[in-house]
């Protein structure tokens, strides 16, 4: 069948959209680039990795492989009603939480409907909501590459099917504070689904100022979801865990019903089960990156970068050029970062806070690339 014959056969929606860069992986970087050691900065990874007890659990879990997982996570989910102080009915399991997204979108989103988003965005933000058919609106960042409250509040002003909103930010990493929260989410119409991506969460909500939206979100008369992940500080990223916890069971229910029966394998179920008795090890992840991540955000700006605010776990820093072509040279390195394509960022480039000798590897490239440009 030709390429023609495909394109007459699909929807148009999914001809129109565009790729996610989920980034190149350590074995083509190693064929592409020829280069032996790999300094992973592009994915947002836990450079500590998963907790101990992981380990042990994924060698259990290896006994029953033969078995299907229990469809409906419920192990899973009381364990994470009781971390998130609500009922094991309002939480929702993904495949990662972007089949999450996906799913929110494939249960309420009909072609024309509005979908509102922050700019630079995730790209499934944008990509699962455009895959119904959805118009997207994006909301930029300000100058200072914070969030922009008032222009949030004029794109709220119109009607809109869904609201998504990442807090901290990705890429960018900057944070909307609690009163901005609280002020944005009171312009949210009162029919449309608001959607709170929480991937960072553990990274930043110690933060005095960083809102509790599960308590705010509960006086809303609307539907809403609040996403997270296992991917980030508790090291699962490989075997895909992502949660949400719903405005009540009806939501939930009707997620349920456009998931794949067995989303979240029986190894992945176990992991996410063993990395919740370990609080320590998230504890000491984010240490580390609170460290490193000030560290490395004052190594970028002594070469004169822009970088700006974040309290994730990556910096986002802007090249002075085609993003791209500094990425090339720190693959050429064997350093793995993430250059920004979104229209109108594609100077600026997403690097993740690794181990100190990655991060130290990726400043000294930094460097000696800055020394050629100038010699």
């Amino acid at each position: 069948m030709s390429e023609k014959q495909i394109e007459k056969l699909a929807r148009k929606e999914a001809l129109q959209l565009g790729s996610y860069n989920a980034g190149m992986s350590d074995d083509a970087v190693r064929e592409t680039w020829q280069v032996d050691s790999i300094s992973r900065l592009a994915s947002n990874e836990n450079p500590l990795g998963a907790s101990p007890k992981v380990a042990a659990a994924l060698r259990s879990a290896l006994n029953h492989s033969s078995i299907y997982p229990d469809s409906a996570s419920l192990k899973l989910r009381q364990a994470l009603a009781e971390l998130t102080s609500t009922e094991a009915g309002r939480i929702v399991i993904g495949n990662g939480s972007e089949e999450l997204l996906k799913l929110l979108c494939l249960a309420f989103i009909n072609p024309g409907e509005r979908v509102v988003t922050l700019e630079p965005s995730f790209g499934l933000h944008q990509i699962y909501p455009q895959m119904m058919g959805a118009q997207v609106t994006l909301v930029p960042v300000d100058p200072q590459m914070e969030f922009d409250l008032p222009a949030w509040q004029q794109a709220l002003s119109q009607p809109a099917k869904m609201v998504i909103l990442s807090n901290p930010s990705n890429p960018v990493g900057c944070m909307l504070g609690r009163e901005d929260f609280n002020r944005l989410i009171e312009q949210v119409p009162q029919d449309c689904i608001l959607v709170i991506d929480e991937a960072y969460y553990e990274y930043c909500h110690h933060l005095s100022d960083y809102p509790d939206s599960l308590s705010v979100l509960k006086t809303l008369p609307g539907p809403w979801i609040v996403l997270r992940t296992f991917s980030k500080a508790w090291g699962l990223a490989g075997l895909r865990v992502g949660y949400g916890i719903a405005s009540d069971d009806a939501l939930a229910e009707v997620i349920n019903r456009v998931r794949t029966p067995f989303n979240i394998n029986r190894s992945a179920q176990a992991a996410a089960l063993a990395a919740l008795q370990d609080p320590d090890h998230v504890t000491a992840s984010v240490a580390l990156v609170t460290e490193q991540r000030e560290q490395m955000r004052q190594q970028l700006m002594s070469l004169g970068y822009q970088v700006a605010p974040s309290v994730a776990n990556f910096l986002f820093f802007r090249t002075g050029g085609d993003s791209r072509d500094l990425a090339n040279k720190l693959l050429a390195r064997g350093i793995i970062v993430k250059p920004w394509r979104e229209a109108g960022y594609t100077d600026w480039v997403r690097v993740s806070v690794g181990s100190p000798e990655d991060n130290q590897i990726f400043i000294n490239a930094l460097r000696d690339i800055y020394a050629t440009q100038c010699g």
